[in-house]
């Protein structure tokens, strides 16, 4: 089967970059299709040579890299293909990011900071972008960084399916204040109760000291504390050891983008968390898998995304609207 897919008179390409190369084999099958040959290595100095094996020309090329450390590289390698598939004459280019970098910086807390999330758009478009598609953007106000079309799309489908099996009578519960509005999409399509773990100010103590404590009822019942990312497990540790504290039977834990820097592993194997179910956003080496550990592919999801692309048909149908709220 030839690496560029005719349909009518438009052309397929996928391009895959090497940070995750299983995930992207899984959409090129999911499509029926294979990926485009490219020959790309680093020279001694670290920079990045990239050139696709055949003709681009007038195709519809989608640009999948995944980002796991070092992010840096793999983005500019991202760069580099892009850059390359616009002066090899590509029609039309999206980049296909799930786990979109820097995406916590994604506004300016203090004076003096980036908002590097922006900086990223920008760069994927000087690069030659048209469009963007990513997985669970950390907050949504990132699809306005982007002078172009940006596919939102949501690993919600892929770990509610999972987290079926934790039982009926669940408790969806936010880590913190801001994944409130995420925890309680996932509590509605479940049927499920929602609870939230919450900081509080230990009245009358200096230095800003902080407790948690725990909105909802929670006490004899299966929770599952749902957020888009872990990337130290910290938050979520700490949020499972007060879901314990206040009688949860059982205590799990989701996410969409399973990033697990420094000592998070070690973390989630030493706590109170009976499973982690998670994406395949990111590429996990065998450093990161584990006994708690359950891996659900994200590339159906990809798959049927770029397919609605290529065929100019809708993108949110996919998920009934609900990937835009």
């Amino acid at each position: 089967m030839s690496e560029i897919t005719a349909r009518g008179e438009k052309k397929l390409v996928l391009a895959a970059g090497r940070a995750h190369p299983e995930l992207a084999k899984e959409i090129a099958k999911e499509l029926g299709t294979e990926l485009l040959p490219l020959d790309a290595y680093d020279f001694a100095n670290g920079e990045i040579y990239v050139r696709a094996g055949e003709s681009v020309r007038g195709t519809d090329a989608f640009v999948i890299q995944a980002h796991p450390a070092p992010l840096n590289n793999w983005l500019m390698e991202q760069l580099i293909m892009i850059d390359s598939l616009k002066r090899a004459s590509a029609k039309r280019i999206t980049v296909v990011s799930p786990f979109y970098p820097y995406a916590r910086q994604d506004k300016k807390g203090r004076g003096r900071e980036p908002i590097s999330a922006r900086l990223i758009a920008d760069l994927y478009k000087t690069a030659g972008a048209d469009r963007i598609m990513s997985v669970d953007l950390h907050t949504s106000q990132i699809q306005g960084f982007f002078d172009g079309p940006v596919d939102h799309l949501q690993a919600r489908p892929v770990l509610i399916d999972a987290m079926r099996s934790l039982g009926e009578d669940l408790v969806v519960v936010s880590p913190d204040a801001g994944r409130v509005k995420v925890a309680e999409q996932y509590a509605n399509e479940l049927h499920a109760d929602l609870a939230i773990v919450h900081k509080r100010r230990v009245k009358g103590a200096k230095n800003a000291v902080e407790a948690r404590d725990v909105v909802g009822e929670v006490e004899g019942r299966c929770c599952v504390l749902i957020d888009d990312m872990i990337d130290t497990a910290g938050t979520m540790v700490a949020a499972a050891e007060q879901l314990v504290a206040h009688g949860a039977s059982e205590v799990h834990a989701a996410c969409t983008h399973p990033v697990l820097s420094g000592p998070a592993v070690d973390r989630i194997k030493n706590s109170s968390i009976g499973r982690l179910i998670c994406t395949n956003t990111l590429p996990l080496p065998p450093e990161k898998q584990f006994d708690k550990l359950e891996v659900h592919s994200i590339a159906p999801i990809l798959a049927k995304a770029i397919d609605a692309v290529f065929e100019d048909t809708s993108v949110s149908e996919l998920f009934g609207g609900k990937n835009q709220t």
